[in-house]
């Protein structure tokens, strides 16, 4: 890491992990102002220390209570971003994009196919339902993660003083927003930064591109002043021009926003007026070079004389950054997804075992129709109607037999791919954005309410703060190859 006032390295050095995706097309020279989100958005953490932390806090509590804990330890491939806590019946699933649970996991014993299809047959996951707790953030790993271990003590019966599963959760959920509050695990970091916090020496020269290319440039963050000063300058000082800090980045800077109410509240500004957090009540617009806590969306806008599509928005939380801000005020939105370089990564190590999957289902798709035919065959031979068949109820016997042991032979084959397949990025639920071959349902709320997304901020780099982006031609089952390359050209075009 260089030292504090050092200056960063050359643009042209710099190489984003992975770039910018686009859902929806967004001219980045229309963007007037860019707010960003701090945690896992312009600071990174690692999260299995942090989590792992945060779920020992949790479990300090329980075991204050009484509870039968002692012995439980934290499993970072438990859970993980994107699974769904259905607090109804104390299993964590996984949906595709139309809420067809997927799969499914009764505390930490996961659920047969069979058990699964009979428990959800008749059920659409609806996120609007109260029954439902999206892990949209990675800050929900070690709530998720002993929530699963709870429930197996509750069913055993080692724990009484809940009456059922929903019940249960919400005693993780206050457990766990207690020593939030109580800011125990926020010390911790800011006392030994380097155990948690995942340097990108590349996101303030991402920040400085957009503010020299004239963006007004914002920081919205939930997050205290102490933790988010703190923070700030171990992340971004040592990285930005000689005497430039974190505070000359940002032309407005809101700390402790209580977004998502952000968006939609008319909470007053306090200004903060000494590094120790003294405030002060503001009255007006917010001014530029200044810190302040609370304030709201449209105050903002009116500060800087800019609304809606004119801002964009980048955080990592589905619901409080992108999803209220693109509903509400019509901002544009961008969605930081950490996981996204290891799935990229995933995928491209498994390409080749993924083509020879595809061959291979290819010729079982291809036995499945000969087998079908074969059927629709002898039904009409032993049923006696329609054409008749060139060949006898034995010799279609026969065939079928032949083509039976054909697709059971190919089965073997491919079955250990498959598998592979779905233990890419976490062997227990499989890929972030996928569920088997469909979109999971976190797929579908990046796709429905972020315009760009990306692994880290300093993805920007990998563009320009003028590039206009351009969200690809989506194709359709009736389309052929032909025709979608066609879609994508005239797309350029």
């Amino acid at each position: 890491m260089p030292a504090a006032g050092s200056s960063p390295a050359v643009h042209k050095n710099l190489m984003p992990k992975t770039g910018l995706f686009c859902n929806r097309t967004l001219n980045m020279r229309g963007v007037r102002a860019i707010g960003y989100d701090m945690d896992y958005t312009l600071v990174h953490y690692h999260m299995r220390v942090w989590e792992e932390r945060a779920y020992a806090y949790i479990k300090e509590r329980l075991v204050a209570e009484g509870w039968p804990v002692s012995a439980l330890h934290f499993d970072p491939e438990q859970v993980m971003r994107g699974l769904i806590i259905d607090t109804q019946l104390g299993n964590v699933i996984k949906a595709d994009r139309f809420g067809y649970v997927k799969y499914a996991s009764h505390g930490t014993n996961v659920l047969a196919l069979d058990e699964k299809k009979r428990v959800y047959k008749q059920t659409i996951v609806d996120l609007n339902d109260s029954r439902w707790a999206f892990l949209n953030t990675l800050f929900s790993i070690s709530e998720a993660g002993i929530y699963m271990q709870l429930v197996d003590l509750l069913d055993a019966g080692s724990i009484s003083d809940v009456p059922g599963y929903a019940a249960l959760y919400r005693r993780v959920r206050r457990t766990l927003d207690e020593a939030h509050m109580e800011g125990q695990l926020k010390s911790e970091i800011i006392a030994d930064p380097e155990a948690f916090v995942d340097l990108d020496p590349e996101t303030a020269m991402a920040l400085l591109d957009q503010k020299k290319a004239g963006k007004r440039i914002l920081l919205i963050t939930n997050s205290e002043w102490k933790f988010a000063s703190a923070m700030l300058t171990y992340a971004l000082d040592p990285f930005l021009p000689s005497k430039m800090t974190w505070r000359d980045l940002f032309d407005i800077s809101i700390v402790g926003a209580q977004k998502p109410a952000f968006f939609s509240s008319r909470t007053p500004a306090f200004e903060v007026v000494s590094e120790d957090g003294l405030l002060r009540e503001h009255v007006g617009l917010l001014e530029t070079g200044k810190v302040y806590v609370g304030a709201n969306a449209g105050l903002v806008e009116a500060s800087l004389n800019v609304a809606g599509e004119d801002i964009l928005y980048v955080g990592d939380h589905l619901f409080a950054d992108v999803n209220v801000s693109k509903s509400i005020l019509r901002w544009r939105t961008a969605l930081v997804i950490r996981e996204l370089e290891d799935e990229i990564r995933a995928v491209r190590e498994f390409s080749e075992d993924e083509a020879t999957l595809s061959e291979k289902m290819i010729v079982k798709e291809d036995l499945e129709r000969e087998y079908s035919r074969l059927r629709l065959q002898l039904l009409r031979v032993t049923a006696r109607y329609g054409d008749d068949s060139d060949m006898t109820q034995v010799e279609l016997e026969r065939q079928l037999g032949q083509v039976r042991s054909q697709v059971v032979a190919i089965d073997e084959e491919i079955s250990p791919l498959a598998q592979r397949a779905g233990e890419l990025l976490n062997q227990h639920w499989g890929l972030l954005m996928r569920t088997g071959k469909d979109k999971s349902l976190f797929a579908r709320q990046v796709e429905r309410y972020a315009d760009i997304y990306m692994s880290r901020v300093s993805a920007f780099l990998h563009e320009t703060p003028f590039v206009y982006l351009r969200s690809h031609r989506g194709s359709l089952p009736h389309d052929t190859r032909d025709a979608v390359h066609v879609l994508q050209s005239d797309e350029v075009r």
